[in-house]
Order: structure tokens, then sequence, then C-alpha cells
């Protein structure tokens, strides 16, 4: 259980992020930010860096989790974290690149970005991304610039991304939508014949009441014969009686008289 309220908690978090060597800011991004968080949401932080950064400082801290190294998220703007366990709070933080973020807001301004992969996002990220971050995010220690968003950013980012949807899907329409099994074959509804069958086969297994074949209709008895054999009979001779002509293999019992129905 957590022995610190929230905004301790997050105070002592922040000064010891900030102590860090080469960390010159520390971010509360994510719903904790916008106040839309859940008792139980995470903490997502992020820690500003110039130069070099050692994760070997961040894991002597002695915090409980798996502190990743420079790159290990894939490289690019998204270039590593930690997910940590704080004071019984789940804790993220994310490596950011000054150099870098500095680089993607020049870029940004001028409407270029790049889509970035990265696990878990099967679009992919914008590398514009952390530029919204400076926007939104909550800055706890250090100073960060707070940039407007880039008017010419607006022009070109949504022409990117409909074309991606739009490619995406005439792909798939294309290459894959008429090879697709549709409904109808892949869960068929049973014929009257199929219906037949199963109930034959479950009065057989069961070894309830069978109506025999009869002129009248009137004669009942139970079967002698397996389920299978009544199985086999059933589908040999679909939609007839259960003694129909032609399927001598089954047993059928006697009646009264010594006569075979």
């Amino acid at each position: 259980m957590p022995s610190l309220t929230d905004d301790a908690f997050l105070d002592a978090t922040a000064d010891r992020l900030a102590a860090l060597p080469g960390v010159e800011a520390v971010t509360l991004g994510g719903s904790r930010a916008q106040g839309t968080h859940r008792p139980d949401s995470d903490w997502d932080m992020a820690i500003y860096y110039r130069g070099s950064f050692d994760p070997a400082d961040l894991r002597a801290v002695g915090w409980e989790g798996e502190v990743c190294a420079l790159g290990a998220w894939g490289g690019g703007v998204f270039n590593g974290g930690a997910w940590l366990t704080i004071d019984g709070r789940r804790v993220d933080v994310h490596y950011r690149d000054l150099d870098v973020v500095e680089h993607e807001t020049a870029e940004a301004e001028a409407g270029r970005f790049r889509v970035e992969p990265l696990m878990f996002h099967l679009a992919g990220i914008p590398t514009y991304l952390v530029v919204a971050e400076l926007a939104i995010n909550r800055v706890l220690r250090g100073t960060l610039p707070r940039p407007a968003y880039p008017e010419a950013l607006r022009r070109t980012a949504p022409a990117h991304w409909h074309g991606m949807a739009a490619a995406t899907l005439a792909y798939a329409k294309a290459g894959h939508a008429p090879r697709a099994p549709s409904p109808r074959s892949r869960a068929p509804s049973p014929s009257p014949r199929r219906r037949r069958r199963t109930r034959c086969w479950r009065r057989a297994e069961s070894g309830s009441p069978t109506r025999r074949a009869s002129s009248n209709g009137r004669d009942w008895a139970k079967p002698t014969h397996s389920w299978r054999s009544w199985h086999r009979m059933v589908r040999r001779c679909p939609g007839r009686s259960p003694r129909p002509r032609g399927c001598s293999a089954v047993r059928w019992p006697r009646r009264r008289g010594g006569r075979r129905p």
C-alpha cells in the first residue's frame, strides 16, 4: 500500500529524478497530467537530458522494476525508458534527448515529420509526438518550452494520415477481402437433412425410444445397435425412415412373432 499521498509521492519522485546526472527537466504526462486519471492509473513521467544519460544511474536508485538502455525501444524519438514500482505505484519513465526534441520541434514548425515504428503502435508514431508532449505535459522540475501547434504541420499532417489510411484500406479491399470467407461459409446454418441426422444420433446415443419403420407408424422400440452403427446408417440413407432398404448392416430387434419390421 502507498505510504505517501499523491502530491508527496510526486514531489519526492520528481526530486529524485531531477538529481540524476545530465537531467535538466522532469515532466508528468498521460492521464495524470490531464486530470482524467482513475485511482489505479499509472504515472507517466519523462526525464529530459542534454548530451548523455546513463540508465545505470537510474537503476542505482534502487526502485523495483526494469530499466532499459538507451535505444532499447527502437531508437528514434522514443529512445528508451523504465517500468518501475515506486511506493506501490506503477511508474513509467521515458528518456527524452533535448537535442532531438529541439530538432523535431524545428521540423514540425516547417511541416515536416517522420513516422517511426514502435512496439504496440500498429500505425507507428510521428516524430512530432515529442513536440506535443511539450505542449500538454506538466513540467515538474526545470524549464521547457511550451510550443503551439505549428500551422505548417496543420496542413501536412492530415493529408499524410488520410493517404496512409486510404492506401491501407484499398490494399485490403483489393488483396484480402475477395479471398476472405464469408460469414455464411464460416458458420452455415444446418440443413433439414443435417438436423434429422443429429436427432437420430442423439436418440441412439442416449438409448431413448426411437421410431421404427412401419406402415401405420405406431410401433416404437429401443434400438439394440450402437450409436455408431446408427449414425452410419443415417449417413448412408439420409432423410429416410430408420430402417430403409439397403441398410441391412444394422441389426434390428425382432417384434413379437419372430418377424422383422
